[in-house]
């Protein structure tokens, strides 16, 4: 008999690569949970972003500075990955230190089943990439660290994708000729799939970037000047992503919840929740994102009939067929 087997990690590696390669644009979302991972693949998009940032927040509770390690993202994005149908991006930081830790930290994050990796040029201790006080290593440097990146990758799956993310604009002694030079070289002398330019300040610099970058090319929001998501894709644009935006509406949402709930008590709460219901996407089930009717699923096929739970004629609290 043949051999049917479809090995979905190696499936999602292979979607990623095809969204870099394919003629429209890519639009990403990020967070940190499977759980929002989910919520972005039940909403229609194509792949999520795990971001470092949000990884140090609701995971730490402490600001984006290099303080979660290889060891804290590879355990997280292990979860991650395995929840979702789409490709995850992994946040991998500097890569933990330099040229020889890129090396073990990328074959750490192939072998999680993340489809993506994305590193950036900062020094160790990095910064956030939306805050000041950055700082990036030299071209060359960077460069290294991204060929050991590639080899490290090609030992264990070539079909993975390796980001390259500059931080040159608004850093120290940096900017977008800098950033520009850096994507190229990123490119060209360290063999990564594709390059992300952060911080990114008007459109302007994104018709230059996706015309002389030879590669595909991602940006974050905040461009001056832009006019719609079609504005990007018409300038070359192969991903257009908000890195944090699944977080920071979890955050808000949650916030609107609690203060409503702390005001005004049930009422509060009521009126919370017939707001979330009306609107056009109504509330959404978290039964149904957490694989919850799987266990019944299971257990009916595969524990004996006289030990199997009776769904049929128990409920939960929120309904009598719950």
């Amino acid at each position: 008999m043949a051999n049917t087997f479809v090995d979905p990690v190696n499936q999602k590696r292979l979607k990623f690569r095809e969204l870099l390669t394919r003629p429209q644009m890519t639009t990403m979302c990020g967070g940190f949970s499977p759980m929002l991972a989910r919520v972005a693949q039940e909403a229609g998009f194509e792949a999520f972003f795990v971001a470092g940032s949000q990884m140090s927040g609701f995971l730490f509770g402490v600001p984006d500075t290099g303080v979660i390690g290889l060891r804290d993202i590879v355990d997280h994005a292990r979860h991650v990955a395995a929840r979702t149908d789409i490709p995850i991006l992994l946040d991998a930081d500097t890569g933990f230190g330099n040229a020889a830790n890129v090396w073990f930290s990328v074959q750490e994050i192939v072998r999680s089943g993340v489809a993506a990796l994305q590193i950036e040029d900062q020094e160790a201790p990095k910064k956030s990439g939306t805050g000041g006080g950055r700082r990036c290593i030299s071209i060359d440097e960077a460069v290294g660290k991204y060929r050991c990146a590639v080899a490290a990758r090609n030992e264990v799956d070539p079909d993975f994708v390796i980001c390259a993310r500059t931080d040159s604009i608004g850093s120290e002694g940096g900017g977008f000729d800098d950033a520009l030079a850096r994507c190229k070289a990123y490119l060209t002398d360290g063999g990564v799939d594709f390059v992300w330019l952060n911080a990114i300040e008007d459109m302007d610099q994104v018709a230059r970037a996706a015309k002389e970058i030879p590669g595909p090319l991602l940006v974050t929001g905040g461009a001056k000047g832009a006019k719609s998501l079609e504005h990007y894709e018409e300038l070359g644009l192969k991903i257009f992503m908000h890195p944090t935006i699944a977080a920071s509406g979890a955050l808000q949402g949650a916030w609107q919840a609690l203060t409503a709930f702390k005001k005004d008590g049930l009422q509060g709460l009521g009126a919370w929740s017939k707001e979330v219901n009306a609107r056009p996407e109504g509330g959404i089930d978290f039964r149904s994102l957490n694989g919850n009717a799987m266990v019944a699923e299971l257990e009916k096929k595969f524990m004996p009939e006289e030990i199997q739970r009776d769904y049929a004629n128990t409920y939960g609290i929120h309904s009598k067929k719950d």
